[in-house]
């Protein structure tokens, strides 16, 4: 049951069963990351009051939230407290406590709720989550220890990929395997726990698309964009993506949504996808806002940090729309101080700083989106010229 709280908690139409929550309600962040800063921009912006759990003092979040518990994500009384303190629960990355999570579901509305992170969060299930809904996927198998590795390899072949099932990202936790060469190096990652092996999918080129369901239960899918990677770490993300055929925009928009009506999707998610002309794979899901979405701030009517917002607080969500064509360039280590110092030569460029207080290689420091109304490979082609 959750307690109906303080102010801003009402009902809509009793069919929906879903909890409206106005401002100034206040709604908890577990994370204090760049996501969770964005989030709080967009919550503030409409009003609401903001909590951050975050280990790290003056987080980038922190610093623009309301308050922030400086405390490790799974210490449950600091969960428990800013639970208390919360008529909304989110998270802003998937590595949540889960039973700390539970151990709070009475005292405050979670409305992701945790299944959609057990889902997620685990490699093996999100695949076989995606294949049992007809999504299609890249063919795999699950790998507990070394001993196995050499049989999967026979059934899934080579090149292939063997990842960790939980906890990596951009890159960390998976190993290529191109030749049985590369073996070793992969068996060294399996002493550290399970994966899974993927074949390696052919593709022309990568790209996502961010999905959310209202307080209606209308599902509202974003423009598709491409993203391209740079050390498996995502570098330019182009909105709309150039050269989507309808046949293709109708098979991802149809596949985003059976992927968030089956996971009873609220807040937004993140669709990673392998493209092949008209044939679409599924590659990864992010069950909360993702970096190649940030393009959304500026270029739709609506970001998907005000789709999460108003998604987990059971508001309404129109149908969201590319204003204009976009570029967004993440900014890693000291790309952030390169380019502050291009900035003045530059009006067309968002400048995003994510606040963070040291500089690392390859660490999110901020990301830049330019919008224009010309084609995106103009765009892509002036902020190029720039660097």
């Amino acid at each position: 049951s959750v307690r109906h709280k303080r102010n801003g908690l009402k009902k809509v139409r009793p069919h929906l069963m879903i909890d409206v929550v106005t401002s100034p309600a206040t709604i908890g962040i577990i994370g204090g990351g760049q996501l969770g800063r964005m989030l709080t921009q967009s919550a503030k912006t409409m009003g609401y009051r903001v909590g951050i759990l975050e280990p790290t003092p003056n987080s980038p979040a922190g610093q623009v939230a309301d308050f922030q518990i400086t405390a490790p994500y799974d210490d449950q009384a600091a969960l428990t407290k800013l639970a208390k303190e919360s008529d909304v629960l989110t998270y802003e990355f998937e590595n949540v406590d889960l039973a700390a999570l539970e151990a709070v579901r009475d005292l405050t509305r979670i409305p992701q709720g945790t299944a959609i992170l057990a889902t997620t969060r685990d490699r093996i299930k999100e695949k076989t989550f995606l294949q049992t809904h007809g999504v299609p996927v890249t063919p795999f198998v699950a790998v507990d220890r070394p001993e196995a590795l050499t049989a999967a390899i026979e059934k899934i072949g080579l090149p292939s990929i063997l990842k960790t099932t939980t906890g990596g990202y951009d890159g960390h936790g998976q190993q290529d395997i191109n030749t049985m060469a590369d073996v070793p190096a992969a068996e060294q990652l399996l002493a550290h726990g399970p994966c899974i092996l993927e074949k390696r999918q052919q593709f022309d080129r990568e790209a996502s698309v961010m999905i959310t369901r209202d307080g209606r239960d209308q599902v509202r899918v974003f423009p598709i964009v491409e993203n391209r990677h740079k050390n498996h770490i995502l570098h330019l993300t182009l909105a709309p993506a150039p050269h989507i055929s309808p046949v293709l925009a109708e098979k991802i928009d149809d596949l985003a949504t059976k992927i968030a009506l089956g996971l009873d999707l609220r807040g937004v998610l993140g669709v990673e996808l392998f493209l092949e002309g008209d044939n679409v794979v599924a590659n990864e899901l992010a069950p909360r806002p993702h970096n190649s979405g940030h393009y959304s701030i500026e270029a739709c009517n609506f970001s998907q940090f005000d789709a999460h917002i108003l998604s987990i607080c059971g508001l309404p969500i129109p149908p969201i729309t590319l204003k204009q064509p976009a570029v967004m360039r993440n900014l890693l280590g000291d790309d952030l101080t390169q380019a502050k110092a291009k900035w003045p030569q530059h009006p067309e460029w968002h400048m995003h700083d994510y606040g963070k207080a040291e500089i690392r290689p390859g660490r999110k420091m901020g990301h830049i989106t330019v919008t224009d109304a010309r084609d995106v490979m103009d765009i892509l082609k002036q902020m190029e010229a720039a660097w």
